[in-house]
């Protein structure tokens, strides 16, 4: 794909620039700073217990403060050992997978962690079930047992994916006597075992973390202590760094600035472009009472999106027209949908309704959170639409918090939410999007698309997928429970003070809060 977007890392004193690499090593400091870092986001958490959120807010902070038993290392797709000592598939059907537990964890409370807290974090997950909590991530998984450090999962078919699964914020491991068994636990404080205590909590503005002195695991650096500031809107975030309220931005700025980066970045400010695999689609509830029941209808819908011009319009060019639910990037990746509908087709959408018998314009309700930038996506999908003649589109915007718990209830009859892949394997973009009790909570089933999911985890060697992958992209095509609309990728600003900001991320789910420092 084109790159519309070209920034410049502006290099300070005391910062050296790695030819070829693009990373930079620090000099020596005759002083250490003492205060916290700074870290402006606008990914709120919207659950500190980790069997009740599944967003990227919720799950930066889970990889801080909790522990799984796998991790990823930086760039590095296969999970190491972090609360494990070790784990690995037992026999040859990759059903059973067994792990042993590291014997000097301790709780953030002074417990020891044992295999009993790791038996009971899974089982509380699939017990409890939140409607925006991970359960989803785990269908293949049947029970757990634990035995001393041994802990043993028994799959209910072949799932190569499992230990990814693990290294996720869904594989958070707490302490089983302080959160309930069958509820969510409340407040502000937590109980874990990851590189950070948290030390101060207040839900929609701040999370103050501390370095935890008593972390054993695969993280060997020591981090710094960080304020991590929540914004309710992009342009709440923007004006907060240009006044100088934070030392580094991640996740998201305005289009426009983004867009003006590489030309208007101020001197002390260090700019880096990942490459990213988050994507933004536009979902559809298929439960009784919603039009979007009818395949005709979202057939209709996916014949008239005009990607180039969301891409161009709202965001600026800062992304990328997306044809597929899998991203540019990974395995077994196809333009499924631009197969289908390789331009807006007013007089394919108007066949595809009459013949179904069904009333033009069609109502529907299209939900958003509250964002300016959601907003004026929402505004130019409402203007495709509507110009065709075949649809009047209601738009909704809601507050983030709110907005995930009115689509997990059917609220609206279309919605738009963008994913951050929890780990890096196309998997993660196939049952927890499309596949039954999905986490987009649509209504959604299809015997068909969970065949081909399933079929897609039976192989260790992630190529050996390909085909299967390919195939599941063409049936959603053509059944059409969302339609991808874009890909985009990450950015990180920092303040020439901040050593680390280029690590915080690499596309797998984790927070990297560790990697700040200051120079």
């Amino acid at each position: 794909m084109r790159s519309t977007v070209r920034l410049r890392v502006l290099i300070t004193c005391g910062v050296l620039v790695a030819a070829g690499v693009g990373g930079w090593q620090l000099l020596p400091s005759d002083e250490v700073r003492a205060d916290p870092i700074a870290i402006g986001t606008t990914d709120e958490v919207t659950a500190l217990d980790p069997a009740g959120a599944y967003d990227v807010g919720s799950w930066a902070m889970y990889s801080n403060i909790y522990q799984s038993l796998l991790t990823f290392k930086p760039g590095i797709p296969t999970p190491v050992p972090d609360a494990a000592e070790s784990c690995r598939f037992s026999g040859t059907g990759l059903t059973t997978y067994e792990c042993t537990l590291r014997d000097d964890l301790t709780f953030s409370n002074g417990r020891k962690v044992t295999g009993e807290d790791v038996r009971f974090s899974f089982e509380r997950i699939l017990a409890i079930k939140s409607d925006v909590g991970p359960s989803s991530l785990f269908p293949t998984l049947k029970s757990v047992v634990s035995e001393g450090r041994k802990v043993t999962f028994h799959l209910r078919g072949r799932d190569a994916t499992f230990p990814l699964k693990l290294a996720t914020g869904a594989g958070s491991i707490v302490d089983h006597s302080t959160y309930p068994a069958k509820s969510l636990r409340t407040g502000g404080t937590v109980d874990g075992s990851g590189p950070y205590l948290l030390k101060e909590y207040h839900p929609g503005r701040t999370a103050t973390l501390e370095p935890n002195p008593h972390y054993r695991g695969a993280v060997t650096r020591a981090g710094h202590p960080v304020e991590v500031k929540y914004f309710k809107e992009s342009t709440e975030l923007a004006a907060a760094w240009k006044d100088g309220q934070v030392d580094v931005t991640h996740r998201q700025m305005p289009p426009d600035f983004l867009n003006k980066l590489g030309d208007e970045t101020q001197s002390g400010t260090r700019v880096t472009e990942a490459a990213s695999a988050e994507t933004r689609n536009l979902y559809f509830n298929v439960r009784s009472g919603s039009v979007m029941t009818e395949k005709a209808v979202r057939q209709a819908i996916a014949a008239l999106v005009d990607r180039p011009a969301i891409a161009t319009g709202p965001y600026k060019g800062t992304v990328e027209p997306l044809y597929s639910i899998i991203p540019q990037g990974f395995n077994g990746h196809s333009t499924a949908f631009y197969d289908t509908d390789p331009e807006p087709d007013v007089a394919k959408a108007t066949r595809l309704l009459r013949e179904a018998g069904i009333t033009t314009p069609v109502r529907f309700t299209l939900g958003h959170r509250k964002d300016v930038t959601y907003a004026a996506e929402a505004a130019e999908l409402k203007k495709q639409l509507e110009a065709s003649g075949l649809f009047e589109v209601e738009v909704k915007p809601v507050v983030w918090t709110e907005f995930q718990k009115e689509y997990a209830k059917g609220a609206f009859d279309a919605y738009t939410v963008g994913w951050l892949p929890d780990f890096p394997d196309s998997d993660n973009f196939a049952g927890p999007l499309v596949g039954t009790d999905n986490s987009m909570h649509n209504g959604y089933s299809s015997a068909t698309i969970d065949s081909l999911v399933a079929e897609t985890q039976r192989y260790s060697d992630r190529q050996e997928a390909t085909a299967h992958f390919k195939d599941f992209q063409t049936e959603v095509a053509k059944d059409v429970p969302l339609v991808p609309l874009w890909q985009k990728k990450d950015f990180v600003l920092s303040t020439e003070a901040v050593a680390g900001s280029q690590y915080l991320t690499d596309g797998t789910g984790i927070w990297r809060l560790w990697e700040l420092g200051w120079i």
